[in-house]
């Protein structure tokens, strides 16, 4: 079943994006997400990003996580975010209590969904690999996060619950399969796909 099915078609509407400091503090703004903070400016293998777009990923009326997405500079479409030099990073974090395995397999069908059968076929060790980093850690609780990060000169580096997963997924294609999940023609939800442009 198409991960668009699985996951009712509803998120928070985008967020503006504050771009100033906090007055006085000298620290970045942070834009909260259904009580979830997450900081305007971050810093991603030395290089300074910034919050994109950040909204939330809903089943049915249930909240299921906040994602955001940092960039190097600010992007308003799917083929801008992918072609952004440097750094990339989309961090989710929990909302509810998932199965971490069944949540693999969704992000699976996702990319599936997105790309044609020859380009998906040359993705499927890596798929694989990524599904059994979610399986092995059985259940992802309110609170937690994890992060997919694309590094230029390693690659995708996915991290859970604060713990880098193994090594690097070093084809740009698997990086840009995965951001499909999201942002691609069939994504997972097109108001949160809306969201994360910053719309």
């Amino acid at each position: 079943m198409p991960i668009s099915l699985r996951f009712q078609t509803n998120a928070l509407p985008a967020l503006a994006l504050l771009l100033a400091m906090s007055a006085g503090s000298g620290q970045a703004a942070a834009v909260e997400v259904a009580g979830i903070q997450l900081p305007d400016q971050i810093t991603v293998a030395d290089q300074p990003l910034v919050l994109n777009g950040a909204g939330v990923r809903y089943r049915a009326v249930f909240q299921v996580y906040a994602a955001g997405l940092y960039l190097s500079a600010r992007a308003t479409t799917p083929n801008d975010v992918l072609a952004a030099p440097g750094p990339k990073r989309l961090s989710i974090t929990m909302l509810r209590d998932i199965d971490s395995a069944e949540l693999g397999k969704l992000f699976s069908r996702g990319m599936e969904d997105n790309l044609d059968r020859s380009s998906f076929s040359r993705l499927v060790p890596g798929v694989l690999r990524m599904s059994q980093i979610f399986s092995d850690h059985k259940r992802l609780r309110s609170g937690e996060t994890f992060s997919v990060d694309w590094i230029p000169g390693s690659g995708t580096v996915i991290t859970v619950k604060g713990q880098i997963e193994g090594t690097p997924f070093p084809e740009p294609a698997f990086f840009q399969a995965l951001m499909r999940i999201w942002l691609g023609d069939k994504p997972a939800d097109w108001k949160l796909k809306d969201a994360l442009l910053g719309q």
